[in-house]
């Protein structure tokens, strides 16, 4: 079954042909970073813009990339859920365009379910039930997954997700937009006990996550106290107030606390759920390229037995590839969508922590 996925649920736009839901044919993707740098953060009617001028160049050039045509598609697969919704309705019209124009069926996925299936991609199929993660810039959650189509959310976070944590630092340390890979980058040549960032580990009970008192810490250690004046609000200093290796430090005790606490709430997931026979280890989204992360999963999933499926780096951003995957799997279940497709805001999958 060869399947054309489609992803615009932020700044990516992104086609991919995957036959038989893991072999990858193609994974085009077009990139607006350079649109949003500016602003340090997407701006959502620059983004749905961008998604309407290149989505047929993206197209083209993931059909090219196949070595096949729109004729040879059995089925199209789009992320319609989450996302921003300017965005989303342009990859949702696309797709719905062409299920009509080839006659084929059209089914709908929640791409953040799909992050989970990332790791499958050009790689046998893992074995269920498994726990799965997922981190990026705006998601940051714990599921518990008893096949690639049932999947329950078991922690989440109640307030910033890492990914946008780790932005909000950068902008702190004075980097460049996206903050992730800037930080990382930093944080490999700093001391990461030159600060006692905190831990965030709230009740011992739950499985949820909280970056924001991490985010503020770093504020303060970098800017000092805030001080009034007037209606404004300012601070005693700024990153150029430190060393090049001061900055590494920040960055490398920073990266220490955030994969601490993202470590220390997967072993009590894992820990919870130990009696349901877990053997994978599913991880997904745009954090799971930090280098210190996957390091540690590494050596937790060993620590622990488990079948670690690390997505490789160009199925670890949003990508149409993991959309066409998952969306195999729903299809073979009997599950997809007709031309009444909506595209939502919110996530489809059921469960909360």
């Amino acid at each position: 079954m060869r399947i054309l996925g489609i992803e615009s649920s932020c700044d990516e736009t992104a086609c991919a042909v995957v036959d038989d839901g893991v072999r990858v044919l193609s994974n085009a993707i077009a990139s607006q970073h350079d649109l949003h740098e500016m602003y340090r953060g997407v701006v959502p009617e620059i983004a749905s813009r961008a998604h309407v001028e290149r989505f047929i160049p993206t197209l083209r050039a993931s059909i090219e990339e196949a070595g096949c045509s729109l004729n040879d598609i059995d089925a199209i697969a789009v992320g319609n859920r989450p996302g921003l919704i300017g965005s989303l309705l342009v990859g949702v019209a696309a797709a719905k365009a062409l299920a009509l124009t080839l006659d084929i069926p059209i089914v709908g996925i929640d791409h953040i379910h799909a992050h989970l299936w990332a790791g499958a991609l050009d790689a046998e199929a893992p074995e269920y039930p498994a726990l799965g993660l997922v981190v990026s810039g705006g998601h940051t959650a714990i599921f518990r997954c008893g096949s690639p189509t049932d999947i329950t959310r078991i922690g989440t976070t109640i307030d910033d997700a890492i990914g946008e944590a780790y932005d909000k630092g950068a902008v702190v340390l004075g980097l460049p937009y996206p903050g992730g890979p800037q930080i990382d980058a930093m944080a490999k040549l700093g001391n990461d006990r030159a600060h006692k960032f905190p831990v965030s580990t709230l009740d011992p009970e739950t499985l949820n996550f909280s970056f924001s008192g991490l985010k503020t810490a770093m504020l303060y250690a970098v800017r000092g106290k805030p001080m009034r004046q007037g209606k404004k609000t300012t601070f005693e200093r700024d990153h150029t107030d430190w060393s090049e290796a001061q900055r590494r430090d920040f960055a490398a005790s920073f990266q220490r606390a955030a994969v601490s606490a993202i470590i220390l709430k997967l072993g009590r997931a894992h820990d919870r759920e130990s009696n349901s026979d877990c053997k994978t280890l599913l991880v997904g989204g745009g954090v799971s390229a930090n280098s210190l992360l996957r390091e540690s999963l590494i050596r937790f999933a060993d620590e622990r037995d488990l079948d670690l499926r690390l997505p490789a780096m160009p199925y670890c951003m949003d990508n149409a590839a993991m959309i066409a995957g998952l969306a195999h799997q729903q299809l073979l279940s009997g599950d997809h969508d007709d031309l009444t497709l909506n595209a939502s805001p919110s996530a489809a999958f059921q469960g909360s922590a």
